[in-house]
């Protein structure tokens, strides 16, 4: 783990840092079935070869950092596959390890370093209570859960992300400003570790649960562990919209992954409609303020590799 914040040290270096795409949608593209409350998790058990796969086929086609697949991984979750406690923050740990050996195994075979580019990141990702439940509240956040319970689900896997020696963490996805604070009120017991925060959208104004993105930038502008704030898993056509909201009220680094436009339904896990985007707008996102861009669902290593293509000539 990095002493200092590792989102600010590649940004004091270059423009824009680049995120991979879709973790899950890629996996179904390699012939997995997802349809289980565990979601991209059950590649954990499965198959967990093809996680390293996709992970470094992002920093392939030009990652700045890739998300790990515990986003569905969680004590409570694995329980109801009768996994033990010790065994499952065993796997949470694992899909750490994944990320950085395909990181690591890219930047070895590459003869580091590599110009205009920094050595990539991995990022844990920490999905919502929401992912658990897998009935689709990640984007809506009306749990009707006490603090006490989003902090009992979320401890000890992130102790567990940290421990694994993730570079920081991606809260990501979380649809209510009460999960968004009961994680970053966690994290203050990690005080050497850094998080990203990214909300889930109701519209280009309001995250899930109604609450404007300006309180949202404001309330955690000040935090020093949050290394940048924004948005996830939204259309694209709301995101530029949305990113000029963060900039009104914070000075962090706005963060930016979108998915291609279509709509999940989360009763039969499928999508549906067409894509609304044919490409990133990422020159558009960073001229309104994102720093920070990459993509959600049902993007893929060649989004990625479009917009390393425009940043790195």
């Amino acid at each position: 783990m990095f002493s200092s914040n590792p989102i600010k040290t590649i940004l004091t270096e270059y423009p824009l840092m680049i995120l991979d795409g879709a973790l899950a949608t890629e996996l179904e593209a390699y012939g997995c079935n997802l349809d289980d409350p565990l979601w991209s998790a059950r590649v954990l058990l499965d198959n967990p070869e093809l996680i390293y796969q996709v992970h470094k086929a992002y920093y392939l086609a030009g990652a700045d950092c890739a998300i790990t697949a515990s986003y569905q991984a969680s004590i409570a979750g694995f329980a109801k596959r009768g996994i033990q406690e010790s065994a499952a923050l065993e796997l949470i740990k694992k899909t750490v390890a994944l990320a950085k050996k395909a990181r690591d195994d890219f930047w070895d075979e590459h003869k580091h370093p590599i110009p205009n580019r920094p050595k990539p990141l991995v990022a844990a990702s920490v999905g919502p209570y929401g992912a658990y439940l897998a009935d689709g509240s990640e984007y809506v956040g009306n749990y009707g859960v006490s603090d006490e319970v989003l902090a009992d689900f979320h401890r000890k896997r992130m102790a567990a992300l940290i421990e694994a020696g993730a570079d920081l963490l991606a809260f990501e996805t979380i649809p209510s400003l009460q999960e968004a604070t009961v994680l970053v009120k966690i994290l203050s017991e990690f005080p050497d570790t850094y998080a990203w925060l990214s909300f889930s959208l109701k519209s280009d104004t309001e995250i899930s649960d109604g609450t404007p993105i300006r309180d949202c930038g404001r309330l955690f502008d000040e935090n020093d562990q949050i290394a940048a704030i924004g948005i996830n898993c939204a259309p694209a056509p709301i995101v530029t919209e949305a990113i000029k909201h963060f900039k009104e009220k914070t000075s962090k680094p706005i963060i930016v992954y979108p998915n291609s436009g279509e709509t999940y339904n989360p009763e039969t896990k499928t999508w549906h409609g067409e894509e609304v985007c044919s490409s990133l707008n990422h020159k558009e996102w960073f001229k309104a303020g994102a720093s920070i861009i990459g993509g959600c669902c049902r993007t893929s290593p060649r989004d990625i590799e479009e917009i390393a293509k425009n940043w790195r000539r």
